[in-house]
C-alpha cells in the first residue's frame, strides 16, 4: 500500500540543490533516466560509468537539458576492485559528501565469464563490486538522512543463495547467475538497513526494482553469445510489452529522494506483475528478508572483497 493516493512521479521530485549523487552505470538505461530529472532540479551527479565515451555522450545529452547541470564523469568498473578503490579515491577528491549513493549499474544473463580478481561475473558485478564501493564510500555518506538505494529485479524470486559454490563454478546457469545476483542486492540492501539501525547512524538503505524496462541490459547477453535471433527477439519485447527506460527509473528515483521513503523499503512499478505502472512500494521474497542468509552472505561478501564495515 502506497503512502500517497497519486501516481508518483518525477513532478515529485523537489529542488536538490546542495545534494550530491552518486549513481553507478549512469551513462544508459534507468541509470541515465534517472540522472535527467536529478539535473533538472540542481542536484550534482558523480557519474560513475565503465564506458567513458559513453558516458561522455550521456552527460552531453543530459546537458542539452539541464545546461547549468553539474555532471562529472568517475571511472568506474565494477568486475574490478581495483578500479571501484580508484573511484572512491576520485569521488573523495571532487566531493566531501554524498547525500545519495544509487547502486543502479548491472549486467544479465551472460555466458560464465570472471571478474578481474576470478568472481563469477554477474555475482561479482552486481554484488560485490557494490558492496565493496558502498563499503569505501561510508566515510562520504556520514550524516543524518542520507540514503544508498540498490537496485535488484523481479528475478530476485528464481534465485538461491549457492553458499557451496558462490561463483557457479559447478552447473552455471545465465539466468541462475543472474537471480542469485539479485537476491544478493536485496539480501544486501535490507542487511545494511539493519547495520545501519544498529549503529544508529541515521543512514537509511532502501531497494528498487524497474519492473520491465526497454534498456540495453536485455541485449547484452545475446551479443555476448552472438545470437541475432535472441537479440532480435529482446528487441520485439522491449517495443511492444516494456514500458520506457524513463518510467523503469521512477522506482529508483522514488526510492532516492521521496521523503517519506523508510529504511528497508522497495519499490516497483504498481502495475500486473509489477512490469510498470508508477512506483510503490512492493514486496520482497521471504529468502530476501531472511536475516541468516544476509548475514552469511555480508560475512562472505567481506571476505571476498577485503572491505569491512566501520559501522
Amino acid at each position: 500500500m502506497t503512502r500517497q493516493t497519486h501516481a508518483w512521479s518525477t513532478a515529485d521530485i523537489v529542488d536538490q540543490t546542495g545534494k550530491t549523487f552518486l549513481i553507478t552505470g549512469a551513462n544508459s538505461g534507468i541509470g541515465l533516466e534517472a540522472v535527467r530529472p536529478l539535473a533538472a532540479q540542481g542536484a550534482r551527479i558523480l557519474m560513475a560509468c565503465r564506458n567513458l565515451e559513453k558516458a561522455a555522450r550521456a552527460k552531453a545529452s543530459v546537458l542539452e537539458q539541464s545546461p547549468s547541470a553539474d555532471l562529472q564523469i568517475v571511472p568506474l568498473d565494477l568486475s574490478d576492485l581495483d578500479s571501484v578503490r580508484r573511484c572512491v579515491d576520485e569521488a573523495a577528491e571532487r566531493v566531501d559528501h554524498l547525500d545519495v549513493l544509487i547502486n543502479n549499474a548491472g549486467i544479465m544473463a551472460i555466458p560464465r565469464r570472471e571478474t578481474a580478481q576470478g568472481f563469477e561475473m554477474q555475482l561479482g558485478t552486481n554484488h560485490l563490486g557494490h558492496f565493496a564501493l558502498t563499503g569505501l564510500l561510508l566515510p562520504l555518506l556520514r550524516s543524518q538522512g542520507q540514503r544508498v538505494v540498490t537496485i535488484s529485479s523481479q528475478a530476485h524470486r528464481m534465485g538461491s543463495m549457492h553458499f557451496d559454490d558462490l561463483q557457479l563454478a559447478r552447473g552455471y546457469g545465465e539466468w541462475k547467475a543472474y537471480g542469485q545476483s539479485k537476491l544478493a542486492n536485496l539480501l544486501f540492501a535490507f542487511e545494511l538497513e539493519r547495520r545501519f539501525r544498529a549503529a544508529e547512524l541515521g543512514l537509511i538503505s532502501v531497494a528498487a526494482h524497474p519492473g520491465y524496462a526497454d534498456t540495453d541490459l536485455q541485449h547484452v547477453g545475446p551479443r555476448v553469445k552472438g545470437s541475432k535471433l535472441m537479440d532480435r527477439a529482446m528487441g520485439f519485447f522491449n517495443r511492444n510489452v516494456a514500458q520506457s527506460a524513463a518510467d523503469g527509473a521512477l522506482p529508483t528515483l522514488r526510492a532516492a529522494v521521496d521523503p517519506d521513503v523508510q529504511g528497508g523499503d522497495y519499490y516497483g512499478p504498481s502495475g500486473i506483475m509489477e512490469v510498470a505502472g508508477p512506483p510503490v512500494r512492493v514486496g520482497a521474497s521471504t529468502k530476501a528478508r531472511d536475516g541468516e542468509l544476509a548475514a552469511r552472505l555480508w560475512t562472505m561478501s567481506e571476505e571476498l572483497t577485503g572491505v569491512s564495515y566501520d559501522l
